[in-house]
């Protein structure tokens, strides 16, 4: 269900995680390797994440570590829709959202 409003598959798992995970922190490298997809476009896409306002960036010497800003106005909702969507997606007869 997530997949009809967010059609970036990386920026579709990336809010996922975060959204599920609200206090983790994790660098470029270290969410490609979790989330299996290729560390350029997740960069690309923290970015604009992070721009938004959904993500917070912190530098920590040439890293970029990235958390959920828990002051995102709909923050709340968002986990919401996640949590719905992967419900729905682990129905009998519906396909997993990747």
């Amino acid at each position: 269900m997530l997949d009809i409003f967010v059609t970036s598959r990386v920026r579709r798992k990336i809010i996922v995680v975060f959204a599920k995970y609200p206090d983790f922190k994790t660098h470029v490298r270290g969410l490609a390797k979790l989330i299996k997809e290729d560390p350029g476009n997740i960069q690309r896409e923290l970015k604009h994440l992070a721009k938004g306002g959904f993500l917070t960036v912190a530098k920590k010497g040439n890293t970029n570590i990235y958390q959920t800003n828990k002051q995102f106005p709909i923050l709340k909702e968002l986990q919401s829709i996640v949590i719905k969507s992967q419900q729905q997606s682990n129905k009998p007869g519906n396909k997993i959202i990747n």
